[in-house]
């Protein structure tokens, strides 16, 4: 009897030990992901991470580094060679990028099955089969590549429109008597677009202790905006330059022109592409009512 209850009791405790470690109240989080939140870029990452035990963080552990080489391989192949750390950063995704790779790789073998279950009932060529069965798990690689690439390039056009007017408002805080962290601190916490909440990530960093500009570079830098690194420049000059309003009122003048500018070119391609069909529609009668009569010129010379 007590030769069985030995091994009935480590049965019991082993199996205790696992349900109670996967309990968020009883486990205690590790000491790097209660300070994952105060690092660079932590916010995001610390919603994802894994606690410190389960099937799920082993399986985590052991595809994660594998999704994450192979995905940032395959995206270099297919010509994506900006760093995907930079642009689910620029656009606040609360995903890191083992979690994206591995949702990414879920996408994938989702398609792979989806394509093998299709190929097993139609029953097609054997081409068609092999096309199916590599090309779908591709198209759903690169879908999900494109949507971070088009949500990474919104994000950039919706700072590049904003950024005249939050230029603007920066250069009257600044000529009222705020200081520059005052400033930004402001436009973050009542702005509502996307310079705001990439503002607000600013402001984190300088209550971290960065200074004003080594926190707004890192903006500029990771941003990828010309005129983020124009004003940025002239944010720089906050402790060199006494009249850094007006400067900034300038900056904004520019911007808003170059958006201006790039509004009228839009105009113009748009108005062009409206004569598109109306030339089609205007030459295609014209060509048929030039080869009736050559068609016809040639079939009596040649009869002739």
């Amino acid at each position: 009897m007590m030769r069985l209850l030995v091994p009935a009791a480590l049965a019991v405790w082993l199996g205790t030990t696992l349900v109670l470690g996967e309990v968020r109240w009883v486990r205690r989080i590790p000491l790097r992901d209660r300070l994952r939140p105060y690092a660079p870029g932590g916010d995001a990452r610390s919603r994802t991470a894994p606690g410190s035990a389960g099937w799920s963080a082993t399986v985590v552990a052991v595809l994660g580094p594998l999704a994450r080489q192979h995905g940032a391989d395959l995206a270099r192949v297919a010509g994506v060679s900006e760093d995907l750390s930079r642009r689910l950063r620029r656009v606040h995704s609360p995903l890191d990028p083992t979690s994206f790779r591995l949702r990414q790789l879920g996408w994938v073998m989702g398609a792979l099955a989806v394509a093998v279950l299709t190929t097993a009932v139609v029953r097609p060529a054997v081409p068609i089969v092999a096309l199916s069965v590599v090309g779908a798990p591709v198209l759903a690689f690169l879908l999900v590549e494109q949507q971070l690439s088009n949500a990474s390039t919104a994000w950039q056009r919706k700072i590049f429109l904003e950024l005249p007017v939050v230029s603007e408002q920066l250069g009257m805080l600044l000529c009222a008597g705020y200081s520059l962290g005052s400033a930004l601190t402001r436009l973050a916490d009542r702005g509502q677009g996307a310079v705001a909440a990439d503002l607000r990530v600013v402001v984190s960093r300088i209550q971290q202790g960065l200074d004003e500009v080594t926190a707004l570079r890192e903006w500029a830098a990771l941003a990828q905006v010309p005129a983020v690194d124009r004003l940025v420049g002239v944010l720089a000059l906050n402790r060199e330059a006494g009249d850094l309003g007006r400067l900034i009122a300038e900056e904004a003048r520019t911007v808003r022109g170059d958006v201006h500018r790039e509004l009228v070119e839009t105009i113009e391609r748009r108005g062009q592409q409206v004569w598109i069909p109306v030339t089609v529609a205007t030459l295609v009668p014209g060509v048929l009512f030039l080869a009736v009569p050559f068609v016809e010129a040639m079939r009596l010379f040649t009869s002739g």
